[in-house]
C-alpha cells in the first residue's frame, strides 16, 4: 500500500497549519474522533480502521514535490518560506489514545483521542477521520451481517463494487477482523494474512459449449475446492449436472433469484443423487436481513457470499464521524474546549469510556473526565502511540476477530436486533457535566464582557 499520504489531506487543514505557524501558535492540542449520533439501523459500532491511521502517523512526511507543489498554490502565495521548511522536517511527535480494534463503541465515545502539537494534530485531521469512519462504517455492517448468518460462514467479495480499489482492500480487513471468515481479496490477504476464498464466474461457464463440461474442467484443476456455480443458465438443470458428473462436488453457488426456493430444490437434487456432503453457497445482493429471513425460514444454505451491502454499508452509507478539540495545553496551563453552536455542542476535556458489566453482560458506558476513576468497570481508551511511536506492534487480525466475537457475546441480545433494538446507555459522568458548564459560562461571560458582540443562547 502507497504510504505517501501527506497531501491526501483538505486543503484548509494546510492553510490552518500555515497560520498557526505564521502566528507562533504552538500549544498542545488534543482532538478527539467520535460519532455523534448512531443512525437508528445501528445500535452499535465496531471500532476498526486503527491500524491504518497509525500507520498513516508513523509515515506522515513532506517530501519535496510536496511542498513545491503547495507552495504554487495560490492560497500559500502570503505564507513565508519558513512554513514550507517546517514542512521538509515534519512528522509526527503525538500521543494516541484509542478503543482497540474489535471493541464496540457508541455515540460520543473517542474512538481516537490525539494529543500533539496543535499543527501536528490539525493535519493529520482528515486521513484519520477518513480511515477511521470508513473501517469502522464496513466492520459494524459485518458484524450484523454475521450475527444474521447465526455461525454460518461469511465470505467477504465486495472488492468490485467497494467505493475504488482501495477501499476494497480495506473493507476486506474490516470485515474480517468483524467475523467474517475470508476475502475474495487476495491483495488484502497478502497484506493482512486473511483467508481467501473464490469459485468462478460465469463467464467461465459461458466459455465452454455446455455446462457439463466446464463443470468437469473446474474439478479437474481444483478437485478439493471447486464451487460450481449452476445457476447461470437454469440453477435446477445446473444442479442435476453437478450431481450426476461422477466425482466429489465439494460446493455450488447459487448467485440469483429466490434464494429460498432454488436452495431447497437444489438440495433435494444433491440428496437424491447421493451429494450429502455438498455445501451450499448463495451470494447476490445479500444483506443481514436477507440472510435473516432466509435462515429463520430454513433455508438449507451452508454460506454466504457477501458483496455490495457489506463495502458500502448501503443501508447506512455514512456516518456522523467528526474529530473536535477538546483541550489544549500550554505553559502547564490546560484549557478544556468545546463549541455551542446549535446542535453541535460537545463534551470539553480528555476523556475516558469505562465499561460496566453485569453477569458477564455489559451494562452501560460511562463517559467521564480523564483521570476520573471507577474500579468496578473497564477503561477503554488506550495508549497505543507515544511521541509518534507504536507502543506495541499491531495485532493480527484473526486476533481482533477473537476480540471482536467475545465483545459481541457480552453484547446483550436485545441490542442485537436488526430492526428497532433499544439505545445501548451511554451516561455522562457529574465530573464532565460540569466542566461542560464551566466553560458555558466562561463563553457566555467571555461573551457579555464583549461589546461587539451579540450573546446568542446555545
Amino acid at each position: 500500500m502507497n504510504t505517501d499520504k501527506a497531501l491526501l489531506v483538505d486543503l484548509y487543514e494546510l492553510t490552518m497549519a500555515a497560520a498557526y505557524f505564521e502566528h507562533g501558535i504552538d500549544c498542545r492540542a488534543t482532538f478527539e474522533l467520535f460519532v455523534r449520533h448512531l443512525p437508528a439501523q445501528r445500535s452499535y459500532l465496531v471500532a476498526a480502521g486503527l491500524d491504518s491511521a497509525l500507520t498513516y502517523l508513523e509515515n506522515l512526511r513532506f517530501s519535496e514535490d510536496d511542498v513545491r507543489l503547495l507552495r504554487e498554490q495560490s492560497a500559500f502565495q502570503t505564507v513565508g518560506p519558513e512554513f514550507f521548511d517546517y514542512l521538509r522536517e515534519f512528522w509526527f511527535h503525538g500521543d494516541v489514545h484509542a478503543l482497540a480494534e474489535g471493541t464496540l463503541a457508541f455515540a460520543d465515545e473517542p474512538l481516537l483521542q490525539v494529543t500533539a502539537p496543535v499543527l501536528e494534530a490539525q493535519i493529520a485531521e482528515t486521513y484519520l477521520l477518513s480511515v477511521i469512519h470508513y473501517e469502522t462504517l464496513v466492520a459494524s455492517k459485518a458484524a450484523r451481517v454475521v450475527r444474521a448468518a447465526a455461525g454460518r460462514p461469511v465470505l467477504e467479495f465486495g472488492t468490485r463494487r467497494a467505493h475504488g480499489p482501495e477501499a476494497g482492500v480495506r473493507a476486506a480487513r474490516a470485515a474480517c477482523l468483524a467475523g467474517c471468515t475470508a476475502t475474495s481479496n487476495v491483495l488484502a490477504g497478502a497484506l493482512y494474512d486473511l483467508p481467501l476464498a473464490g469459485t468462478a464466474a460465469h463467464s467461465w461457464t459461458q466459455v465452454f459449449a455446455d455446462e457439463r463440461r466446464s463443470f468437469e474442467a473446474l474439478l479437474e484443476t481444483f478437485p478439493d475446492t471447486a464451487i460450481l456455480l449452476v445457476d447461470t443458465y437454469d440453477p435446477l438443470v445446473g444442479a442435476e449436472i453437478a450431481a450426476t458428473l461422477g466425482k466429489d462436488v465439494p460446493g455450488v453457488r447459487l448467485d440469483s433469484g429466490d434464494m429460498m426456493e432454488k436452495s431447497r430444490y437444489v438440495r433435494d437434487i444433491l440428496d437424491r443423487h447421493g451429494r450429502r456432503a455438498t455445501k451450499i453457497v448463495a451470494s447476490g445482493d445479500l444483506n443481514e436481513y436477507r440472510i435473516e429471513e432466509l435462515i429463520a425460514h430454513g433455508a438449507p444454505i451452508d454460506s454466504f457470499g457477501v458483496g455490495t451491502d457489506l463495502v458500502t454499508s448501503r443501508d447506512v452509507p455514512a456516518l456522523s464521524v467528526v474529530y473536535k478539540l477538546v483541550e489544549t495545553e500550554k505553559s502547564g496551563v490546560v484549557e478544556p474546549k468545546t463549541k455551542f453552536s446549535e446542535e453541535k455542542v460537545y463534551w470539553p476535556g480528555r476523556k475516558q469510556v469505562f465499561r460496566f458489566s453485569q453477569q458477564g453482560k455489559y451494562h452501560h458506558d460511562l463517559l467521564a473526565r480523564a483521570g476520573e476513576e471507577y474500579p468496578e468497570a473497564a477503561p477503554l481508551l488506550e495508549p497505543v502511540m507515544e511521541a509518534g511511536r507504536r507502543l506495541a506492534p499491531a495485532p493480527l487480525v484473526k486476533e481482533i476477530r477473537e476480540r471482536t466475537l467475545a465483545n459481541l457475546a457480552c453484547l446483550p441480545e436485545a441490542y442485537h436486533l436488526l430492526r428497532e433494538a433499544p439505545a445501548y446507555p451511554v451516561e455522562k459522568s457529574a465530573g464532565l457535566d460540569r466542566l461542560l458548564e464551566e466553560v458555558r459560562m466562561q463563553r457566555l461571560g467571555a461573551a457579555k464582557a464583549s461589546p461587539q458582540r451579540e450573546v446568542i443562547s446555545s
